[in-house]
């Protein structure tokens, strides 16, 4: 069975990728995703891994 273009892959590699990741990108990418809407200002990199983000700020959406 072939992959359609542009289609994910499978789940069990997608895990495995992310295991790969250092800590520091694995709770940057938590965090963003349990924000679900919001903004993220002045996000501080260093030696290519996220450090700090000085301002977090959440939106409530209203609508569907």
């Amino acid at each position: 069975m072939q992959e359609k273009e542009g289609t994910d892959p499978p789940t069990a590699a997608k895990n495995s990728e992310f295991e790969n990741l250092h800590p520091a990108w694995r709770a940057f990418i938590r965090y963003c995703s349990q924000l679900r809407y919001g903004e993220i200002e002045r996000l501080c990199i260093q030696d290519g891994l996220p450090v700090l983000a000085e301002l977090t700020t959440k939106k409530v959406k209203f609508t569907s």
